[in-house]
């Protein structure tokens, strides 16, 4: 039996029990208060309504057919802490980028509003430029202006390696050139440096939380230059993050159509990037998460190219088309993503590459799924449709259609370098081959 100390104590523990469950009880059925726009709070209510800048050839709030009117746009919103541009039909040629600020939604009329680029001209350095310089010296002028987005390429005196540098000319006098920041590298004439007038069209660094939709971007790339996707595409982003294109087109240019580095929970709905000379979607190197749903990635060299170190991705429902390379490519460090119900057709050599890279201990794209895919029709006479190269492991090939429809010839389904571990293939459909799967010796 309990003493009447203890007895006492047990009492006033039960009852701080009680009260403690019902001052619970009624703090979990308090009413929630709604989010207010704090100063200072990044969390606020979704407003209903946000401001909008209309932006146009004619009867806009901004007019004018160029890249200047969509900064000017993109800033103004920006200044107001965020809102929509919308671009109305129309073609507006640029001289340089639209460089894209953070929240921010970009919204065109689809096909009827082209975003574009004149012809590229490349015109060689005549004076030595040094690391800490912001000018340059050009052997003629003509073909620049103030305000013109630029790209410097020169060899490195030092290690022979290329250079390649970013730049907008802000100031002029004669052929000589202000730069909008300093080189930071050196341009010597031993290096043959030259200035040519390519560029992204809509770009950014260091942003995050942007909405592009309902455009169409051209790269004129039959006028110009080739611009590495590490550089450049119709759209290129560095160290970005949650950026979504919906219903974007980008076409014709001289690289990428989109490339994005380092960038992550990047977003393609329902996108069409074709006859792009390199990279129709290009996720770069070390970007997280992207996804890529609903799009189009057609006569492309690569229609979608993981790139390095991309990782928890997924790709679905996608049609990688004619393109004259690989529908799909994947190598280095390229981890856990998912390929799913994609259509990749008439791809030049291969439909899925998984790439060989033996530079480092273990650089392979391991342990990914490709599954439900339709592949039909990969290169040529000894084409391949699932090609997993190098030491490659943990990969699942899962409930696939792989169709020849030209005769057999020498082609293969799939095929499994010798050193690769732990390839899982089950339930897939394999037509028309000479050989349904090889394995290297």
């Amino acid at each position: 039996m309990l003493g009447t100390s203890s007895r006492r104590r047990f009492l006033v523990a039960s009852t701080a029990l009680v009260c403690h469950a019902a001052v619970s009880t009624k703090a979990d059925e308090l009413p929630k208060s709604q989010i207010r726009a704090t100063d200072g709070d990044p969390k606020e209510p979704d407003w209903k309504r946000r401001l909008t800048i209309r932006v146009g050839v004619k009867d806009a709030d901004l007019n004018g057919t160029n890249e200047k009117v969509i900064q000017a746009a993109c800033d103004y919103v920006t200044r107001m802490g965020g809102g929509t541009v919308q671009i109305l039909p129309g073609v507006y040629t640029f001289r340089n980028s639209v460089y894209l600020p953070s929240n921010i939604r970009i919204v065109g009329s689809g096909p009827e509003t082209i975003l574009t680029k004149g012809p590229s001209e490349s015109v060689d350095l005549t004076a030595d430029s040094d690391w800490y310089d912001q000018q340059i010296k050009l052997a003629k002028s003509s073909a620049f202006r103030v305000g013109d987005g630029v790209v410097l390429f020169a060899k490195n005196p030092h290690n022979g390696s290329q250079e390649v540098i970013k730049r907008t000319l802000v100031a002029q006098s004669g052929n000589t050139f202000k730069l909008n920041n300093g080189l930071r590298k050196n341009l010597w004439l031993s290096g043959k440096p030259r200035c040519a007038s390519v560029f992204p069209l809509l770009t950014s660094e260091y942003t995050s939380d942007v909405v592009i939709e309902n455009l169409t971007i051209d790269g004129n790339g039959k006028e110009n230059e080739n611009l590495n996707g590490n550089y450049g595409g119709c759209i290129f982003l560095q160290d970005c993050n949650r950026y979504t294109f919906r219903n974007v087109e980008t076409r014709n240019y001289n690289g990428d159509g989109i490339s994005f580095q380092i960038c992550h929970d990047v977003r393609v709905e329902n996108c069409h990037s074709h006859d792009n000379a390199n990279l129709g979607l290009h996720p770069g190197s070390g970007s997280q998460r992207p996804v890529i749903v609903g799009s189009r990635m057609e006569n492309n060299t690569i229609g979608l190219f993981w790139c390095w170190g991309v990782r928890f991705g997924r790709a679905e429902n996608n049609k990688m088309i004619g393109n004259r390379s690989y529908g799909i490519s994947i190598g280095h460090n390229d981890t856990d993503n998912v390929m799913r119900n994609n259509l990749v057709k008439n791809s030049g050599q291969v439909g899925i590459l998984f790439r060989d890279d033996s530079r480092g201990l273990d650089f392979w794209a391991n342990r990914n799924l490709v599954e439900n895919n339709k592949i039909i029709n990969s290169g040529g006479e000894s084409g391949v449709a699932i090609d997993i190269r190098g030491k490659t492991k943990d990969i699942a090939i899962s409930n696939n259609q792989l169709s020849e429809t030209r005769g057999a010839e020498m082609r293969v389904g799939i095929r499994i370098a010798a050193q690769t571990e732990r390839i899982r293939i089950e339930g897939n459909e394999v037509t028309g081959f000479a050989q349904t799967i090889v394995r290297d010796a």
